[in-house]
């Protein structure tokens, strides 16, 4: 294999670069063999500190280089003036620490010769050059010592790696062996739908942390485990060692494809726990690297464009107030993290009135949007925009399916399940109240509304969140009855006939399931909507169809959430770390008994009014309805975890 033949010729190695099958070693110009340098020999008569003798390279011709041991080991960059380790250094010349050193050096020749003959050929500074000059040489190499305790100090803590706030999901996954949701299962999220083939055995480019050097050096690593968007890595050459086994999220800016640091002129050095078992890395990587997959070479494109988000700070958009479901109200963008938005109703003079959703969360829309379908609006006192605010363009927002109203469709009083937007740990018997444009509904829970409806809620027709009459049964899920009604256990035919009322037909509702890739017992991160500003450690726990319910890591049960497989506020495990948001940690025991009452008071309010009926069982309620003559059922698999589109709604006969 020609990229495994070593070139003895100098000249040939300076006329053109070797490319092997990987493009792993092109470049290596700071770990080349050539001596050549604008330092003299002078530079090396400082005493310095003794470094390491048998630490290897991978160098441009294939060979392992060994430190030498004495000064001209030491180098100075002739653009900052840092001392290090010659053949750590850039270039052939050894001139420069970095790139970005000798592209200055280059635009700025002038500064830089002043400091070279400051730090390299001893002379004295003139009243010019004395703003130039920078530590002296006992200042670094102290600076360099420091460096390496640090990063001693970094290995020994590494294998820990619990953040200050107590939690890793590293940690956290190792420990009790739990799995996390693909990236894939998340289209709304960073790289959700250009994640490829990154899985086990996927090889990359890491910082190498077990070395002793002064500057940045790398190896290769390969994933043995993925957990959303972090993944184990292992150093090449540990075999079954796990000991310095780390985890990184992929999508960081210190994780590269292979050739990377061919391309960008960074060394390839071993960590120095296994630097003894090879004197040929060059031949060991090849080998191993032989058919092995990596990072697309546009990786890091893909990861910044897919974190490009179209909404700015001070647009205007009309979302739903929260103190009024019924009604909408005029908020502006006051920040954007991950595509979540901080939006601050207008009307808010310290800002302290917010909301937080997604930019594609169904709770907000254009300007404008609530006239256009008669929904409520709440009218803002300020009668014109305030300078530098904008409506946000329509075309930003998500689209809704279209649907055709002409023909058989809703209409006010029919009777449907639904998730209670107040209590999402619970699906209601709930009615139509009045039928907007567009495919827009608004939806009461049944014994629990306001007078005036302003505890109305707007779903779309082909929303995830509402169920034909009969969902619950046939998917083995608790019904919640009207609050106050008194014929328990609850039946669907006795109370259509009591209310004198309809189910709303089954074939208008939503029945597409797509094939999510969700699965029992994933791990995932996501929001309270409770409290939408809270992203939390979480778990699916039950899958019905496109339904999955969420449980809240170190919570009761009872703040479980019923969510839509594709719903903008489930998050792959990393997302808070990738994006800078915060994670809520799961709550520990002792936290969660001594929370005050008024906080548990404040979540369980809307549930608490539920508490006082007697439970049925899945059992009682499907004996019950099969003894109706009206419907017959199509039989249904409860916590469905294929992804096919099975019937599982009752079916109406005529």
């Amino acid at each position: 294999m020609e990229s495994t033949k070593e070139l003895t010729e100098h000249s040939s190695r300076v006329e053109r670069k070797r490319q092997d099958s990987f493009g792993m070693f092109d470049g290596y110009d700071s770990c080349s063999e050539d001596t050549s340098s604008s330092s003299s020999s002078d530079e090396s008569e400082e005493e310095v500190a003794p470094l390491p003798s048998s630490l290897p390279i991978i160098k441009n011709n294939g060979q392992v280089y060994t430190y030498p041991d004495g000064k001209s080991g030491m180098a100075t960059c002739e653009m900052c003036g840092m001392v290090g380790v010659r053949d750590a250094f850039y270039s052939k010349t050894k001139r420069f620490c970095s790139v970005s050193c000798s592209r200055s050096y280059s635009s700025n020749s002038k500064k830089a010769s002043i400091l070279a003959r400051l730090q390299v050929a001893g002379k004295p500074p003139t009243k010019k050059a004395k703003v130039l000059q920078k530590q002296p040489l006992v200042a670094k190499l102290a600076a360099y010592a420091q460096y390496q305790a640090t990063l001693q100090n970094q290995a020994k803590t590494k294998a820990a790696a619990v953040p200050v706030e107590g939690f890793s999901w590293g940690n956290y996954i190792n420990s009790n062996s739990f799995t996390a949701a693909p990236v894939t299962c998340f289209k709304h999220a960073p790289m959700g739908t250009c994640w490829g083939d990154i899985a086990e055995g996927v090889r990359v480019e890491v910082p190498n942390s077990d070395c002793s050097l002064p500057t940045k050096v790398f190896w290769i690593a390969g994933i043995v485990k993925l957990a959303g968007y972090n993944a184990l890595l292992r150093y090449e050459g540990f075999e079954n060692d796990s000991s310095l086994d780390f985890w990184c999220n992929v999508c960081g800016s210190d994780i590269h494809p292979v050739g990377w640091c061919a391309t960008s002129g960074k060394p390839l050095v071993p960590p120095r726990t296994i630097q003894h078992k090879y004197t040929n890395w060059k031949a060991f990587l090849v080998k191993r690297l032989t058919g092995a997959k990596t990072l697309p070479p546009d990786f890091s494109q893909k990861v910044s464009e897919s974190m490009q988000y179209p909404f700015k700070t001070s647009m205007r958009v009309e979302v739903v107030d929260k103190t009024h479901l019924c009604r909408t109200r005029v908020a502006v963008v006051d920040s954007v993290v991950g595509g979540r938005l901080r939006l601050v109703y207008e009307e808010s003079e310290d800002k302290t009135d917010d909301f937080w959703c997604h930019m594609y969360s169904p709770l907000i829309h254009h300007i404008g949007w609530s006239r256009s379908i008669g929904h409520r609006f709440k009218r803002s006192d300020i009668t014109k925009k305030q300078d530098g605010h904008f409506d946000a363009p329509p075309h930003l927002f998500m689209k809704v399916k279209e649907v055709d109203a002409a023909g058989e469709w809703f209409k006010e009083g029919m009777k449907l399940e639904a998730i209670d937007p107040l209590n999402l740990s619970a699906i209601c018997v709930a009615t139509i109240r009045k039928v907007l444009a567009d495919g827009y509904l608004m939806i009461g829970i049944d014994g629990s509304e306001a007078a005036d409806g302003s505890d109305w809620f707007c779903y779309h027709a082909t929303s995830p969140s509402i169920f034909p009459v009969g969902f619950c049964e046939i998917n083995m899920i608790e019904l919640t009855p009207p609050r106050g009604y008194a014929k328990l256990p609850f039946k669907w035919f006795d109370y259509l006939r009591e209310t004198d009322s309809i189910a709303a037909p089954v074939k208008l509702f939503n029945k597409e399931v797509p094939n999510h890739g969700f699965h029992v017992g994933m791990k995932l991160e996501a929001v309270d909507l409770m409290e939408p500003r809270l992203v939390c450690v979480a778990t699916v726990t039950r899958i019905i169809h496109r339904l999955l319910r969420i449980h809240f890591d170190g919570w009761e049960d009872e703040y479980d959430q019923w969510v839509d497989c594709e719903s903008p506020d489930l998050y792959p495990v990393g997302w808070c770390q990738l994006t800078g948001y915060q994670l809520q940690p799961p709550a520990p025991q002792s936290s969660r008994d001594s929370q005050s009452s008024s906080s548990k008071q404040k979540k369980k309010a809307k549930s608490q009014q539920y508490k006082g009926h007697k439970k049925m069982t899945s059992l009682q309620l499907k004996e019950e309805l099969l003894d109706g003559e009206e419907y017959s059922f199509l039989q249904g698999t409860s916590d469905q975890e294929s992804n096919g589109s099975a019937s599982y709604y009752i079916k109406q006969e005529p």
